[in-house]
């Protein structure tokens, strides 16, 4: 696992410990502390550890797509539950050469499809289960997503990864663990033997019941060993060892972000209690302070991706091609993403015609011509010369071209040699004085910060605190032109609340005031937040007089409304007619669920 031996690293680290000043010694991914090591100790190993050079390649990349593609694409679910049936997959022009295509040109580096999600559909014709493009009206069966996919990557140069997701609510042996571990593994095996070259290979840590009831145990130990003998050069994500999940599906990184945390990553029941015992998990804000290194057994290089739809679902739903990101929400994103250490996966699902939409396409090329324009031109004279800060407030001072008008800075440090930098000043001359325009924590691969428009003769950056000497790769000044933020309505509910009544609160029943045609309805969490007693499961049902109900066919599940938090609009099979409505809900940990009035809407025929 790219991991030195437990008596290698203690050399390694009894070494540095005593030899740090003359020499410099590194640690790649991980260095477990000496016990009864100081807090010096553990912070000059913590600025001493290292990627691997597949992490380092892949943090490069800054920019990575998603492809959330399957039977979910043709039910307008977010979530399939493994009952559906395969010929419903049926794009009429499957094309993954646009796909790569429309990707390469707007600047992103590798493609991840979702080989399977947790339907258990695979788009590969797989030997261990008919629940798959095999038994589609796709190509009469003998279609193969994946390696359509794979071979427009080579055609493009493009990196190729794959989505397995671990749980299958189609499998029948899940839920017995050491049959669906064994299933799961062939899987994997097909995926990472069949299609070439994987650059990365991507778990979700979702772990529903299965068919039968049960949950299982994935064996993490036997499904990264697969991984390192078939693939050793790629890197493993979310419940892999190399790339961790930021923590939410919104587009935001910490403003401080550390690639050596003392989070451990993985599945392994070691690292679960670990993290346990430091009270922190992947949503933490803290995985990197001092105040953590001095709690901490063992730091590692875990850096941070930061997974985000182009539209609110993960899988393409027509309703929503109104509702792609802004320009201006995409940079934002942009911003909070490689802007703050992180490598941006942004998920571009193709449509039921196997293509990227129009839509998303328009805003993906809007994107990139924004991007490449506001960074293509460094305002900053010598801005890349490398500077090695020698102890805390070590200052470097740069020349502006003449005339120049920025509002972005870029600092990066220099990753190969770890991560350092604690806190940091950006200051400006102006009118022969200097001005403190900018401040941070953390810099890492990149960082990105905004300040108003201004006219300068010159930078300062002031490394203020660091973990031994800071080593700055680049230091850029640029100009980013405005954007019009375009509002976008809400249009999750038709019907005025005014004359709405809350008849009770567990479970929700709302009196609407009048009789009305109902064709879907939607739960909005408030403030698009997570929160424990919001709902997951729910049943809906109907009424004339608020006494007699009839329940109205759902699908019966919120999907990924927990690291999703948007509005969830239920088409309905028919329109139903009725003036009371109930929503009867449980929350994720199977609890009585709070929905508040404001959170539902309706869509009703006439309103």
């Amino acid at each position: 696992m790219n991991y030195l031996s437990k008596s290698m690293m203690a050399l390694c680290i009894a070494t540095c410990l005593g030899a740090c000043s003359q020499q410099e010694q590194y640690y790649v991914k991980q260095a477990i502390f000496p016990e009864n090591a100081t807090l010096e100790q553990k912070v000059e190993i913590a600025a001493h550890l290292v990627p691997t050079p597949q992490q380092l390649e892949w943090q490069k990349m800054e920019l990575t797509a998603f492809l959330h593609f399957g039977v979910n694409t043709f039910t307008g679910r977010e979530w399939g539950d493994g009952t559906e049936d395969p010929a419903v997959f049926n794009p009429t022009n499957l094309d993954a050469d646009q796909w790569v295509r429309t990707l390469k040109e707007c600047g992103f580096k590798m493609v991840i499809l979702t080989a399977k999600h947790h339907d258990g559909f695979c788009l590969w014709p797989t030997a261990t289960t008919k629940h798959s493009v095999a038994s589609s009206k796709w190509k009469d069966g003998k279609g193969d997503v994946v390696k359509e996919l794979r071979d427009a990557c080579t055609k493009y140069d493009m990196k190729f990864g794959v989505y397995l997701s671990p749980w299958d609510r189609n499998a029948e042996c899940y839920g017995d663990s050491p049959k669906y571990n064994q299933f799961f593994v062939e899987q994997l095996t097909e995926l990472l033997t069949n299609y070439g070259e994987v650059h990365e290979v991507w778990f979700d840590g979702a772990n529903g019941e299965g068919p039968n009831g049960k949950k299982q145990e994935y064996d993490w130990t036997l499904i990264y060993k697969t991984i390192h003998e078939l693939q050793p050069k790629a890197v493993t994500a979310i419940m892999g060892d190399d790339v961790r999940w930021v923590g939410n599906e919104s587009g935001l990184g910490r403003d401080t972000e550390w690639s050596a945390t003392v989070l451990n990553p993985g599945g392994l029941p070691s690292a679960e209690a670990g993290n346990k015992a430091l009270e922190i998990n992947a949503m933490s804000k803290d995985l990197g302070s001092r105040d953590m290194l001095a709690k901490a057994k063992s730091v590692h290089w875990y850096p941070s991706e930061v997974d985000v739809s182009i539209r609110p679902g993960w899988f393409y739903h027509e309703a929503e091609d109104s509702k792609v990101k802004s320009l201006k929400h995409m940079v934002d994103i942009y911003y909070k993403s490689v802007g703050c250490n992180s490598v941006l996966l942004l998920n571009i699902p193709p449509d039921c015609e196997g293509r990227i939409s129009q839509a998303d396409e328009t805003r993906l090329k809007e994107f990139a011509v924004y991007i490449n324009q506001t960074f293509s031109n460094n305002l900053l004279k010598e801005g890349n010369q490398y500077w090695t800060a020698k102890g805390n407030g070590e200052s470097k001072t740069y020349d502006l071209q003449p005339d120049a008008i920025f509002n972005t800075i870029m600092l990066q440090e220099d990753i190969a040699k770890g991560q350092r930098v604690e806190e940091f000043t950006v200051e400006a001359f102006v009118d022969n004085t200097w001005k403190e325009i900018a401040k941070g924590t953390t810099i890492g691969y990149k960082k990105l910060l905004r300040v108003d428009d201004l006219k300068a003769e010159q930078l300062k950056v002031t490394i203020k605190a660091s973990r031994s000497n800071a080593n700055i790769l680049n230091v850029g000044a640029f100009y980013a032109a405005p954007i019009q933020n375009m509002a976008q309505v809400n249009e999750w509910n038709n019907l005025s609340r005014e004359n709405w009544k809350k008849v009770s609160a567990q479970p929700l029943v709302v009196d609407l005031g009048k009789k009305v045609t109902l064709k879907a309805f939607t739960y909005a969490p408030a403030g698009q937040q997570a929160k424990p007693s919001m709902a997951f499961h729910y049943t809906l049902y109907i009424s004339n007089d608020g006494k007699q109900w009839k329940e109205i066919p759902t699908t019966g599940e919120f999907s990924n409304i927990v690291n999703n938090p948007i509005p969830q609009t239920v088409q309905f099979k028919k329109e139903e007619t009725g003036r009371f409505i109930k929503l009867a809900a449980t929350t994720p940990d199977g609890g009585k669920a709070t929905v508040e009035l404001n959170e539902l809407g309706v869509t009703v025929v006439n309103p």
